[in-house]
């Protein structure tokens, strides 16, 4: 009987180690995501907008958007929620100018510009959070 009691603390005490020590070892950290660099005509997205917020661009060129906060975003043309501005049509909504999903964070969206003029966009998630694409 005294064995069982012993047995009985040794793997409460082993149990209750196990617990403490994967709960010290994973507090407090946020996952890790790896990512390849991006070069190029980038934008990079935080909870302030877009960054930089216009960007001048020769036709042809492709800008990539790069979501660098923890809340997800949706780069797409303006008008909100209508994404028509942009003249290439077939894209989720209406333009093609439309990521079509929220980026999680470290997810990229990349677009070529065809069309001269410019073309504003935002958040499809936030609409106050705009920018600007000059196309040459």
């Amino acid at each position: 009987m005294k064995y069982m009691g012993v047995k009985f603390i040794l793997l409460l005490f082993s149990l209750t180690a196990v617990v403490l020590v994967s709960g010290c070892t994973q507090y407090g950290k946020e996952p890790v995501t790896e990512s390849a660099p991006v070069e190029g005509n980038v934008i990079e997205i935080t909870s302030y907008g877009f960054s930089p917020d216009t960007l001048i661009i020769n036709a042809g060129a492709t800008v990539i958007y790069v979501n660098k906060d923890t809340l997800n975003h949706w780069p797409a043309s303006d008008p909100h929620p209508g994404h028509n501005q942009y003249p290439e049509t077939g894209g989720c909504i209406a333009s093609k100018f439309d990521a079509c999903r929220a980026l999680s964070r470290n997810d990229t969206f990349s677009f070529k510009f065809n069309q001269t003029g410019t073309w504003t966009y935002h958040d499809h998630l936030n609409s106050k959070l705009t920018g600007t694409i000059v196309v040459q």
